[in-house]
């Protein structure tokens, strides 16, 4: 039975067709993101069970999860770590690289965003494969934080990636499941 808010933010979220490539269906939330209400909602959804649980930073991933980890991060009273893309950091930092469908990418944070043992909530706005995802939550570990969970507006489960985290003892959170690619 899918509830109110999954029937919300289902419908809040535009469906592009092949793009960025025939046969995928990109899902789109800046449509979402847009809507104040069911934007309010995602984040108070993703938030909720991490209320009260000593979460000391929320970590976003470039792009998407910089707006939802921006509003999570505000509404915990918690500090934000931008994980970025290799050279837009301007300080010390730490890198990792990781595998694409199509080659090798690296990420980047600063040295200094996170301190031994303090508790991180990693959010991006969607898991599919799961290597983005992966790659953020071994480069946090390298740095010595302990990752609460990992949360997601959306999930492909076809595709695996919830599979790849929780394999590495990471809870995932989501809020909605597309079939498909």
């Amino acid at each position: 039975m899918t509830s109110t808010l999954e029937k919300d933010l289902i419908a809040s979220i535009r469906n592009i067709p092949d793009y960025p490539k025939p046969g995928i269906v990109f899902r789109d939330i800046t449509t979402l993101l847009g809507n104040p209400r069911t934007f309010r909602r995602a984040v108070d959804e993703l938030v909720h069970p991490y209320a009260g649980n000593g979460v000391g930073k929320v970590a976003g991933i470039e792009a998407r999860g910089f707006i939802l980890g921006g509003a999570m991060a505000h509404q915990l009273s918690t500090g934000f770590v931008p994980i970025r893309k290799k050279g837009k950091l301007p300080h010390e930092t730490v890198r990792i690289a990781y595998s694409l469908e199509y080659g090798v990418d690296e990420m980047e944070m600063h040295k200094d965003a996170v301190k031994p043992g303090e508790k991180v909530l990693l959010v991006d706005d969607l898991i599919a494969t799961g290597g983005t995802a992966e790659a953020a939550v071994k480069l946090l570990r390298q740095m010595g934080a302990d990752i609460v969970a990992a949360c997601f507006v959306i999930d492909l489960p076809e595709i695996g990636g919830r599979r790849k985290l929780e394999a590495l003892g990471v809870e995932v959170r989501t809020l909605v499941a597309f079939e498909g690619h």
